[in-house]
């Protein structure tokens, strides 16, 4: 089962892209996380950001894997906590489709996106730059991991 990361923006800061790959690198080999990353689309006139937008998300849903389980990652979204996250992921793995997480760019995930998506999750009712989103997601997934095998990473 593969997790691919379908995350608006490239060229970001280092520490973001090192940040991620402490936990992707800590994934275990039969659910290998894959960041792909898609151009923010620019759009400061008058319908231009909607329109960008919409382009961004054309590019997500092309690199979605054939018959993955599509999560978009949403400030509207449901809310996990830790537990519930984990029982969420052993869903997934018992289901052995290959998971796709979607990140929108500063204006948010397509329309188009969050209608292909299976459901939507939110990380918390703030808002975060969507370069830490990355970071934040391959660590709660590795934390998940960790929380289902016993391992003691994670502690209540």
């Amino acid at each position: 089962m593969r997790v691919r990361l379908v995350a608006a923006g490239k060229g970001l800061p280092d520490w973001i892209g090192a940040g991620f790959a402490e936990y992707q690198r800590r994934m275990p080999r039969e659910t290998p996380l894959e960041l792909v990353e898609i151009a923010v689309a620019r759009g400061t006139a008058q319908g231009a950001a909607q329109r960008a937008t919409r382009e961004e998300g054309e590019r997500m849903l092309a690199a979605l894997p054939a018959r993955a389980w599509v999560a978009a990652l949403d400030v509207g979204g449901r809310t996990l906590d830790t537990p519930a996250l984990a029982r969420w992921w052993a869903a997934r793995l018992q289901d052995g489709r290959d998971v796709a997480l979607l990140i929108g760019g500063p204006d948010g995930l397509a329309a188009e996106c969050l209608a292909r998506a299976d459901e939507r999750l939110s990380l918390s009712a703030l808002t975060f730059p969507h370069g830490l989103v990355r970071i934040l997601i391959a660590e709660q997934l590795y934390r998940a991991t960790s929380l289902l095998k016993g391992h003691p990473y994670h502690r209540e």
